[in-house]
């Protein structure tokens, strides 16, 4: 049955207090037709995802907006070239990330990545790296994926990588493929289950982008 707006709203606000990182007065939360807009202020970047991240877990969820500002104490504040030189440094002692291949801009506490990487799993840990770090306000992420692997894409590896996840309702999600770009579309049950299914097709050898047109429909 779909959750009316006001127990979906009892339900996020909760799963904030739950959370050890999240002062739970200091977020905002509305909500519309299963979409969770959250507002207000954090002291760091850290909260901002672990707030967007708790929510995403509450079934009945179909979307966030994640509008919260990072508002840093002023022990925290850090200048761009602090930062700059922070995020150079846990890109290079993270064995994940080729950092080499990655540029780094900082502007008033905003990091911005870009280059070209092989796998986006790559650029999942480049983003993991920076999360904790003193000064950083938000991240944009600009780093585009290249694969190295050749091969052609083809409808049936992705496919068959789907029905292997127990999480996963394969029947109700549908696969295409164009050159280097896996579209998926269909319905799932949860904002985690359109996530999983987006990441299972990223570790598709060779893909270059994924279009997730997954609907999250709550019954």
């Amino acid at each position: 049955m779909k959750k009316n707006n006001d127990v979906l709203r009892k339900e996020v606000v909760e799963a904030i207090k739950w959370e050890p990182l999240l002062r739970s007065n200091e977020i905002d939360v509305t909500v519309q037709d299963g979409i969770v807009t959250l507002g207000g202020t954090v002291d760091n970047y850290t909260q901002k995802k672990e707030a967007e991240q708790a929510v995403k877990s509450i079934a009945g969820v179909t979307g966030v907006v994640d509008d919260i500002k990072v508002d840093l104490f002023f022990s925290a504040i850090k200048s761009d070239t602090e930062i700059t030189a922070a995020v150079s440094k846990a890109l290079h002692e993270n064995w994940a990330v080729p950092d080499h291949r990655i540029q780094v801009t900082v502007e008033n506490g905003w990091v911005t990545l870009e280059g070209i990487l092989h796998w986006n799993f790559q650029r999942k840990a480049a983003d993991n790296a920076i999360r904790y770090l003193a000064g950083v306000r938000g991240v944009i992420d600009n780093i585009k994926i290249e694969a190295e692997i050749k091969d052609d894409l083809t409808k049936e590896i992705v496919e068959k990588a789907l029905r292997l996840s127990w999480i996963l309702d394969f029947d109700n999600i549908k696969v295409r493929v164009e050159g280097k770009t896996i579209y998926l579309s269909g319905i799932v049950d949860s904002l985690f289950q359109k996530d999983e299914a987006e990441r299972i097709a990223w570790n598709t050898p060779g893909v270059w982008y994924v279009d997730n047109e997954i609907v999250v429909e709550f019954n």
